[in-house]
């Protein structure tokens, strides 16, 4: 797939690096090629190439935004998506590692606002940039899962498949209002190992019966 991202810090970058790996096309949208983040990424990857943000989302297969939550609203309010594929990899964090919304509404739904052309799906946000740079436990005879929420069958089909390359099992938790559970479980997993210093590899797992 022509994979698209949007921010290219440690998450934008473990992603697509990683699935460049995979064999998809990595594209990076940004109108300064010589960004600091853009700079450095390419310097660890020279396969990625670097487009205008708008070309960037018209010719992909799928947008990944991965920026600071707090530039998403300025951002896509001057980008136009034509159905096109938004896996919001972004949370609204607020202070003390409190929800940036105040648990009103998840900040899938107001990407899914800013940007009302574009089919969001929330993936990626459950763990740190670690597990998205290498998702194997050896260890065990079981993947890491991946939750994912959005209003999409067909979008959330194309991340699933994503998440296949990734190393990853999905589970679909629904609509995308329940993007706003995922935030909270970002939070837990933040509180955990950015604050209290638990170690970034460890995963959730889905046991069924």
């Amino acid at each position: 797939m022509k994979l698209a991202f949007i921010g290219i810090g440690n998450v934008g970058f473990a992603l697509a690096d990683n699935l460049e790996k995979k064999g998809h096309d990595i594209v990076i949208g940004h109108n300064n090629p010589q960004s600091e983040s853009v700079v450095q990424a390419v310097s660890k990857n020279p396969n990625f190439k670097i487009v205008d943000m708008q070309k960037a989302i018209d010719d992909s297969d799928a947008v990944f935004l991965a920026t600071p939550f707090s530039v998403n609203k300025t951002l896509l309010e001057t980008l136009e998506f034509k159905a096109q594929i938004l896996i919001d990899c972004t949370n609204p964090v607020g202070k003390g590692i409190s929800h940036g919304l105040d648990s009103q509404i998840s900040g899938a739904e107001k990407v899914q606002e800013w940007a009302p052309g574009a089919n969001v799906v929330k993936a990626y946000t459950i763990y740190g940039f670690e597990n998205l740079m290498n998702s194997d436990f050896p260890e065990y005879n079981l993947k890491p899962v991946m939750l994912i929420a959005g209003d999409s069958k067909e979008a959330k089909s194309l991340v699933e498949r994503l998440n296949d390359d990734l190393g990853f099992t999905t589970l679909d938790v629904g609509g995308l209002e329940q993007a706003l559970h995922l935030e909270h479980m970002t939070l837990l997993w933040v509180k955990m190992v950015r604050r209290d210093g638990h170690h970034p590899n460890f995963a959730w797992g889905l046991l069924e019966k």
